[in-house]
């Protein structure tokens, strides 16, 4: 499934990339407003901070929520005291697009993540382009010589790489890199099944300094409460936000979590 995730989505940028040449996104790149400082927004506090994602669909939940105007739901997700906001851009299975993430960046001050399945510089300039802070990337999706690549791309044009991990093996690999922020995927990507442990089995091998974040399973209040027991300074939530009714009023009780 991630290798066919990942294949779409360089397919999709390909498209993309017919119509809008990589030195025009590049341009637009480098002449978009200075990055905001996601790593200093997500860094430990007293409380655990939240991400919110925008997320229609998912491959394991099917369909969640239409969301019709992203940036209304980002304007309640920054009302209800979001650190950062997460905007999809995958189009095949999770129902994003680029548009999402221009629109969300228009309407709020807050840090912007670029969650899609990138692999390829353009994906990154596009991030930029569009006004993304953060930029995703998969340690399982991409090989150590593409990972630092893109990892150093993102750095220079002045983002946070958020390096997704699931596993023992793919947190040294984060560490190695020297990735300030990492996050620690709680579903397995081959069969999207949830282990809510999984941070706290990996969380003490990602050093101190390093913004922990853990990702997928939060349901509710305890979730977070349990995620902030082992160690995450942050937590990435998406379903039970987009499904739950009152986005600005999750937020808030998420984010007072101690």
């Amino acid at each position: 499934m991630l290798g066919d995730l990942v294949a779409g989505a360089l397919a999709d940028a390909a498209r993309r990339r017919e119509t809008r040449s990589l030195a025009e996104v590049e341009a637009a790149a480098l002449a978009a407003p200075p990055a905001r400082d996601a790593r200093a927004a997500l860094a430990p506090a007293e409380t655990i901070k939240v991400i919110a994602e925008v997320k229609r669909a998912s491959p394991s939940r099917g369909s969640l929520a239409s969301i019709p105007d992203p940036a209304a739901l980002a304007v309640e997700y920054a009302a209800g005291g979001a650190s950062a906001i997460s905007v999809l851009t995958e189009e095949r299975r999770f129902g994003g697009s680029l548009d999402d993430l221009v629109a969300v960046r228009a309407a709020v001050d807050t840090p912007l993540l670029r969650k899609d399945f990138i692999a390829d510089p353009y994906q990154v300039l596009e991030a930029r382009a569009a006004g993304a802070d953060l930029v995703l990337l998969i340690v399982a999706a991409l090989d150590d010589a593409t990972l630092a690549s893109l990892h150093g791309l993102i750095t220079e044009l002045g983002m946070t790489p958020l390096v997704e991990t699931h596993d023992a093996d793919e947190v040294r690999r984060a560490v190695d890199l020297g990735a300030g922020v990492i996050g620690v995927n709680a579903r397995n990507l081959s069969t999207f099944e949830l282990d809510r442990d999984l941070f706290g089995r990996l969380a003490p091998m990602i050093p101190a300094g390093t913004v922990r974040i853990a990702e997928s399973a939060v349901l509710g209040v305890d979730d977070v409460i349990h995620y902030r027991a082992a160690g995450a300074d942050a937590v990435l939530v998406g379903e039970a936000l987009v499904t739950g009714g009152d986005p600005r009023a999750a937020v808030e009780s998420f984010r007072k979590v101690s």
